[in-house]
């Protein structure tokens, strides 16, 4: 953002900052957590990320190397060499296009489908418990669900 936004914008009050630190610490305890839990089920918290995200891309998008490193926000050859080590792990298989045989795909192998399983289960369950202090803290940023109306610049 330029610098010509921050200075149109209304300084923040007290009470939006402390909604502001709370959003971001109820995000960080969860990651905290869902990485905490990747790593006890043997993965990196990256590589639990790129088995959710090959599970949960939107209907019609196929999970091509491209497609997932935008998903995780991630170079093109990080995601590579997370398939490369999910893939050594058989938790993922590449599959050509047959179509298009320059195109790859990446699936998840029934061990690795039976991996993200317990792994989003686990996950659902905590979100369960803490996920209304996370909405909350939303709202709270939001002004109770209210998106802001932007200013212009």
């Amino acid at each position: 953002m330029s610098s010509r936004y921050y200075m149109s914008v209304n300084d923040l009050s007290l009470a939006e900052y402390r909604a502001l630190a709370e959003f971001r610490y109820q995000i960080r305890k969860f990651l905290h957590f869902s990485e905490g839990q990747a790593r006890a089920f043997g993965l990196a918290p990256q590589q639990h990320q790129l088995l959710l995200a090959v599970r949960g891309l939107p209907r019609g998008e196929n999970a091509t190397v491209g497609v997932l490193a935008g998903r995780l926000r991630l170079e093109h050859h990080s995601t590579v060499e997370l398939v490369d080590r999910l893939e050594a792990l058989g938790a993922v298989m590449r599959s050509k296009n047959e179509a298009d045989g320059r195109k790859v795909a990446v699936q998840l192998t029934p061990s690795g489908a039976l991996l993200l399983r317990k792994l989003s289960l686990v996950h659902r369950h905590e979100l369960e418990t803490a996920g209304p202090e996370l909405a909350r803290a939303l709202r709270a940023v939001m002004r109770n669900g209210k998106p802001k109306k932007a200013h212009p610049a």
